[in-house]
């Protein structure tokens, strides 16, 4: 499937807003900002980063606790005062975000398309604005109000915004909402681009996701995003009891009052990394493993030492028959240009985290190598010219 960015076209009139929303900061030099309107704007700020950590994020895209159907259309309504689009968009691209985690579909991935792509660039590409894969919300679509918000998507916010005016005039209005607004914006933008980027990584996913502690703190607790990908279906983010998630903490006492509950925590072993991976992920982390020595620099080699090498003649008459059965072969051969499972495993342990399924990943890399070095094997140009007499 072809790339699905086109970074040559993605300034759009969407984008429009969105500047102005940021140049409307500078108003803030002639309106001034008393120690009232910036503490509204951190309120503001804190208000809705948690709606969208814990409704955009932690119940819309992967309902990982239960609230009334009331509760839902309200959460709605404040998540959407953050002016990031309808939730059931929002959801919809997380949740393709997750299937496709940093590779060339994930709709924001900075190893993929580069940082300020997956910081902003991302939200004004038509393929995401208008191809947003709604089969992938079922759950969500079919609540009629959730999609007449999604319709309606910048109402929420455009009501918050005229009501700070009312209440206080342009200050409010500049501090209290837009600039409040655009600090949400990058705290929340920073966990596509920044928590991809810098950080530590506890446990194999198979993509680029870190734990960073800085921004857990500005996200109230998304900042352990390794540790999410790891087990996403977790009300709570922060495994370990150092791990600030202050979303976490208000939803566990919102659960006190039974204003929401089934909060999920991951279990003990999930904590510990002793679940072994899923295939799919195996086979991601394979790849990405094998990718690291060169097939084709490694049939070189074996080229240049074909004459002395009997057993690659039967090889190549092998692989014209089956590419399985020439890798099988070439493992049986055990030359020294190709990696051992050693090698591998020695590679592997200094690329990613432990994991109880490392021994799989490895072996499946070097399955993955051989079948890619038998298939350059193949190359008529690989074998000097004194065997094809």
């Amino acid at each position: 499937m072809p790339h699905r960015h086109r970074h040559n076209d993605i300034v759009y009139p969407d984008a429009l807003p969105f500047v102005i929303v940021h140049l409307a900061c500078i108003g803030i030099i002639w309106t001034g900002a008393s120690v009232t309107t910036l503490a509204l704007c951190f309120g503001l700020y804190l208000l809705r980063m948690f709606a969208v950590t814990a409704g955009n994020h932690r119940y819309f895209s992967h309902r990982s606790y239960k609230t009334s159907r009331l509760g839902q259309f309200l959460l709605a309504v404040v998540c959407q005062t953050a002016a990031q689009r309808g939730v059931v968009w929002w959801a919809a691209m997380h949740r393709a975000h997750h299937r496709h985690s940093d590779t060339v579909l994930d709709p924001h991935s900075p190893r993929h398309s580069g940082f300020w792509y997956s910081h902003v660039g991302w939200i004004f590409d038509r393929q995401n604005k208008y191809n947003a894969d709604y089969t992938l919300v079922g759950d969500l679509t079919k609540f009629p109000e959730l999609m007449w918000l999604n319709r309606h998507r910048y109402l929420p916010a455009i009501a918050l915004g005229f009501l700070m005016w009312l209440v206080g005039g342009w200050e409010v209005l500049l501090v209290g909402f837009i600039l409040s607004t655009v600090l949400l914006y990058h705290g929340t933008f920073s966990i596509n681009s920044v928590a991809h980027v810098v950080g530590k990584q506890r446990y194999v996913t198979g993509d680029d996701s870190r734990n960073n502690f800085w921004l857990a703190l500005i996200t109230l607790g998304e900042g352990w995003h390794n540790n999410h990908h790891h087990f996403q279906s977790s009300t709570r983010q922060g495994f370990r009891w150092w791990e600030v998630d202050i979303t976490f903490y208000v939803l566990k006492a919102m659960a006190l009052f039974r204003v929401v509950w089934d909060l999920k925590e991951p279990p003990r072993a999930v904590v510990r990394g002793e679940r072994r991976l899923a295939r799919p992920v195996i086979e991601k982390v394979a790849q990405e493993l094998a990718a690291t020595f060169s097939a084709a620099r490694i049939s070189r080699q074996i080229g240049e030492a074909w004459a002395n090498t009997p057993d690659l003649e039967d090889l190549r008459e092998r692989a014209k028959m089956a590419r399985t059965q020439a890798a099988a072969l070439l493992a049986e051969v055990q030359l020294p240009h190709v990696p051992t499972l050693e090698d591998l495993q020695h590679r592997a342990q200094k690329m990613f985290a432990h994991s109880p399924s490392l021994d799989d990943i490895v072996e499946r890399a070097r399955q993955i190598i051989l079948e890619a070095i038998s298939m350059e094997l193949l190359n008529p140009s690989l074998v000097p010219a004194s065997n094809l007499v």
